[in-house]
């Protein structure tokens, strides 16, 4: 287990308090190990969906198609893409 060095403190209303410590209590654990934890999981799963695109399988499906197709040629982007355009840093 790595060792704790930094702290947090949160500032919460009643009813919130009452939520923790009964839920803590439930899990065998103190309100602050179980603000951790519930933290710790909750911030795990957030990262998790960062690195995940979640998409029908159809939709998927058209995706690798339309990555498969020959390109198109869009003439405006052409266009656009034919002019040099250098950058000047004032």
């Amino acid at each position: 287990m790595a060792t704790k060095t930094r702290r947090m403190e949160q500032r919460i209303d009643e009813d919130t308090d009452v939520l923790l410590s009964k839920a803590a209590a439930l899990t065998h654990e103190s309100v602050s190990a179980f603000v951790v934890r519930s933290a710790r999981d909750e911030a795990a799963r957030v990262l998790a969906r960062s690195d995940l695109t979640m998409m029908p399988a159809a939709q998927f499906d058209e995706m690798l198609a339309a990555l498969d197709a020959a390109p198109r040629r869009i003439p405006a982007l052409a266009d656009a893409t034919a002019n040099r355009r250098v950058f000047t840093h004032e």
